[in-house]
């Protein structure tokens, strides 16, 4: 299995060790360097996932390997903890204002550094995953998801919701306008789960206009007809007072005809292992796009559930 990597900046060899033994206990590859200008050497030869920086240093401090760090934009998602014996408030924010990501002061107990490092790890994992505009979880994460439900056999349905029309709506609109439509979407979808859903269910962004819900059957009916409720109340908010009037949308296509398009409505694919075995994110993203297409086929908002049973 994959080590996350450890990078220790620090002068004292005890220091490095007591790091050192703390890390490798908790599962880390560990490597160190007793100065600045070496730390950041292996920085780029390294590659480290996480950075633990003292600020005292004789020569280049904490503090200026943190600036040097964050001047490189390779490094902005690389996270930093600093480590200083000074209980002092200055050094504390002047270190979270050059980009730190956390600080603990010496002496620490190791079972701190410990959880602080695996804390930041996982919040850094989720921000480099996360789709930039909604937050949301991306592929990488909906896919694990999927598989460990499917590994650890519990009943599962996974809702897909792609919103319909959307394309003529940025041509018309433009794209800051087609962003709002993604991030109103993203907040029903969020909103309808806490709602109609269990607490440790699942939304994640696939990209574009697609969404997905990871929840149980039971729920799959009440967040589906949640999210088509909310949606095409909230959606109206995005059109001109006249286009909501007639109720759909003018624009051109690439021979220059002019054509109608309705307003955005959302269509969802529910998909479940209740009367048949599911074994793959993929094979699931392949019923789901065939259920889906009937979907879109209906008109305004509507989900649709798979009920075959091979």
């Amino acid at each position: 299995m994959f080590k996350k990597k450890i990078l220790i900046i620090d002068d004292t060899e005890f220091m490095i060790k007591l790091i050192t033994d703390i890390l490798t206990d908790a599962g880390y590859e560990v490597i160190s360097a007793t100065d600045g200008p070496t730390g950041l050497q292996k920085v780029r030869t390294q590659k480290p996932d996480l950075v633990i920086l003292d600020v005292v240093m004789p020569g280049m401090s904490g503090f200026e390997v943190c600036r040097t760090l964050r001047d490189d934009e390779s490094n902005n998602l690389m996270p930093i903890i600093m480590l200083t014996a000074q209980e002092n408030e200055n050094d504390k924010l002047e270190g979270l204002e050059l980009g730190a990501d956390d600080y603990i002061i010496k002496p620490f107990n190791g079972r701190e550094l410990a959880s602080r490092v695996r804390n930041t790890l996982k919040r850094i994992d989720r921000n480099r995953w996360a789709n930039p505009l909604t937050g949301l979880r991306g592929n990488i994460e909906i896919q694990s998801e999927i598989n460990q439900r499917i590994a650890t056999k519990q009943l599962f349905a996974v809702v897909y919701a792609d919103i319909d029309n959307f394309k003529a709506y940025n041509d018309v609109y433009g794209f800051a306008s087609g962003d709002r439509a993604i991030k109103l979407t993203a907040d029903v979808i969020v909103d309808s789960v806490n709602s109609f859903g269990n607490p440790k269910d699942f939304v994640g962004h696939i990209g574009g206009d697609d969404f997905i819900v990871v929840t149980t059957p039971d729920k799959a009916d009440g967040v589906s007809q949640g999210v088509i409720n909310d949606f095409d109340e909230k959606i109206k908010s995005l059109y001109c007072d006249e286009d909501l009037r007639r109720e759909y949308i003018v624009t051109s296509n690439r021979q220059g005809q002019i054509m109608k398009f309705p307003l955005m409505s959302i269509s969802l694919a529910v998909v479940t292992n209740e009367i048949r075995e599911l074994i793959s994110h993929i094979q699931i993203s392949e019923i789901a796009a065939e259920v889906k297409k009937k979907a879109k086929s209906m008109s305004g908002s509507v989900y649709v559930k798979d009920r075959r049973k091979f």
